[in-house]
């Protein structure tokens, strides 16, 4: 073991971190950044910081005469800009102090907003694919300034030169690196390009590319003209002969950017903070509660691919593109920053959606249907919490009814009550036999729409709205004459014998249609109110047994309704077999259980095969 040198570093005296820079590269690319082609990002990102700082310095210059451009061919990869420059004492504090932020630090709180980088260690991306830096620079912040050389390597080690200003005649940095054989993927020319694209195809300065091949572009080399990366402004900045015109090229640059032809697109405007943008509505419904990522540049460097968070989370219907000034960016630069500012902004996106769809109602019932169509479930789930939206589309939006498929308008004009399910097993088990007797019931078993159907009264005054209980629905079951009920009187009391095993009683009635023989009407917190009283009861002894025993039997029952309208049932109440008559009770249970569509219970699926197996036995017996 090494002793500390006490002498040369007495107790008490401040020490000096010591950095291990292959460390804190490994560190950046398996926990900061997402993936090594972010290098090519950061360096567009200093490039443009140097631009904007050169504009700064002076006003007067041309926006069109300083751009950054590109060059790659297989052997290096280099990114040049015409920005402000570094001096010698720049590149001291600024590139061979990590963490340092390159922009001054007496002028960073003015600066902030003008800057896309703030963290200072972007530089440090590059020894993802390279393990050696190379920048020459020249400061524009004097005249006659001379260039200055830096090399940094992966080492940590790095040298600083002056060399005459004749090493690069105009100011600005040229960053240079020699890919390593493992970093191919990412700095191949034509790689090289895509990604320029694809973080700086918004970017307000222009940025061009060469592979040194001499294609179109002029002469080859770093000094060529190269490519344009981003020739054109951004769509929504372009003029347009018409508004026509303008809404189409819009939607081709959202089919562009997301691969899907919009079913409209909405423009996106916050003056307040520079953003502007476009959201494509999809065409198609998306799974509720899957949010989609947006694509978020600022000061037109792409940010994010995934921004979930520019959005409140009932907007699944639509994809946005949006550049800004003002949002923050966290330290990966690759997400934005949860603040105040963010905060505002999802707040004004909301209520540009909210505008789009109010607009669709009032002037595009076309518009507003083909989008109901495909994301009524994302606008039921905004129409809970937003009174606005609740009055202009809750007479639109379609509901699972009794009449089939529609809006809660046309079925409250045919029904004065409007009765709702809790659940989606409930309106099953009843659809049919409500239906035919008259009664208008909706599916309030989907997500949002039981609390929105009672919210109907809120438009339609005149209209009723109740929640459908067993209650409500036997009594609109026809009983049977005295003599009919005498006659299955037997055949009711083995049937009830046989089904006690599972709290159902069972009664004789009349109802449409006749091809159905029995209903069970039962309800889910029925269910799970016997479940559990079963479970203490056999868990608990002596006194509380009892006590838990005599709340049992005060639990709601599960009725099983035969109906006599149906040959079957009228056969079957007329059996005077015992076990025969409990077998086709069973069977009957089994059939309405089934028909529910409610999961069945181990002991039902038991049951439903012993009373099959039964009635087949015995059908074989006769035959035979």
């Amino acid at each position: 073991m090494t002793l500390p040198d006490t002498a040369a570093n007495p107790a008490g005296a401040d020490r000096t971190f010591q950095v291990d820079l292959r460390g804190l590269v490994d560190l950046l690319s398996h926990h900061l950044y997402s993936s090594p082609r972010v290098y090519l990002r950061e360096l567009l990102q200093n490039a443009v910081d140097a631009l904007t700082a050169r504009h700064g310095l002076e006003p007067s210059a041309s926006a069109g005469a300083l751009g950054i451009r590109l060059y790659a061919d297989g052997s290096v990869v280099c990114v040049e800009d015409d920005g402000v420059g570094l001096t010698e004492a720049d590149v001291h504090t600024f590139l061979a102090t990590i963490g340092r932020s390159s922009k001054r630090a007496e002028q960073v709180a003015e600066q902030r907003a003008d800057f896309i980088g703030q963290f200072g260690i972007g530089l440090l991306s590059c020894f993802l694919v390279a393990d050696e830096i190379h920048v020459l620079s020249r400061s524009a912040r004097t005249s006659g300034a001379p260039a200055v050389e830096w090399r940094g390597r992966g080492d940590g080690s790095y040298t600083v030169r002056t060399l005459p200003a004749s090493a690069r005649p105009r100011p600005g940095t040229t960053v240079t690196l020699t890919p390593r054989a493992d970093a191919g993927e990412w700095t191949r020319p034509a790689q090289v390009h895509a990604l320029a694209r694809h973080f700086g195809s918004l970017l307000r300065h222009p940025v061009t590319f060469d592979d040194g091949t001499g294609g179109p572009g002029g002469p080859s080399g770093p000094d060529g003209p190269g490519v344009p990366v981003n020739p054109e402004p951004a769509p929504w900045a372009r003029t347009y002969p018409t508004p026509g015109a303008r809404s189409r090229a819009l939607a081709a640059y959202g089919e562009e950017v997301f691969g899907f032809t919009p079913l409209d697109t909405i423009e996106l405007d916050l003056p307040a903070v520079g953003l502007k943008g476009i959201a494509c509505v999809l065409p198609e419904a998306v799974p509720a509660g899957r949010r989609h990522g947006h694509r978020v540049h600022v000061k037109g460097m792409l940010l994010s691919e995934q921004a979930e968070e520019i959005l409140p989370e009932w907007a699944f219907f639509v994809r946005c593109v949006v550049d800004a000034e003002s949002l923050r960016p966290t330290a990966s630069r690759e997400s934005l920053y949860e603040d105040d500012t963010l905060a505002a902004v999802r707040d004004a996106l909301a209520e540009r959606l909210r505008a789009w769809i109010a607009r669709a109602a009032a002037s595009d019932p076309d518009l507003l249907h083909r989008f109901l169509q495909a994301h009524h479930l994302a606008v039921k789930s905004l129409a809970v919490h937003d009174d606005e939206i609740l009055r202009m589309l809750l007479p639109w939006l379609p509901f699972e009814t009794t009449d089939g498929h529609c809006t809660l308008d046309e079925f409250a004009r045919s029904h004065r009550t409007v009765l709702v399910t809790s659940t989606v097993e409930e309106f099953r088990q009843v659809a049919a036999i409500a239906s035919a007797a008259g009664l208008g019931v909706v599916n309030g078993g989907y997500t949002y729409d039981r609390e929105l159907v009672h919210r109907l009264p809120e438009i339609r005054p005149e209209a009723s709205v109740a929640d459908l209980d067993p209650a409500t629905l036997t009594a609109h079951l026809d009983p049977v004459d005295r003599e009919t009920e005498l006659a299955a009187a037997a055949y009711l009391a083995q049937a009830r014998d046989a089904l006690a095993v599972f709290d159902c009683d069972v009664a004789l009635r009349t109802f449409q249609p006749a091809s159905a023989p029995a209903l069970l009407v039962d309800s889910r917190e029925a269910r799970h109110e016997r479940t559990r009283s079963q479970l203490a009861r056999e868990q608990e002894g002596g006194l509380w047994g009892d006590i838990l025993g005599a709340l049992r039997q005060e639990a709601p029952r599960a009725q099983l309704i035969l109906n006599q309208l149906n040959p079957l049932v009228r056969t079957a109440v007329t059996i005077d077999e015992p076990e025969l008559a409990r077998t086709s009770a069973e069977a009957l249970y089994g059939q309405a259980a089934m028909l529910s569509r409610r999961p069945l219970r181990p002991a039902e699926s038991s049951l439903i095969n012993r009373s099959f197996l039964d009635l087949l036995a015995h059908a074989l017996r006769k035959d035979s």
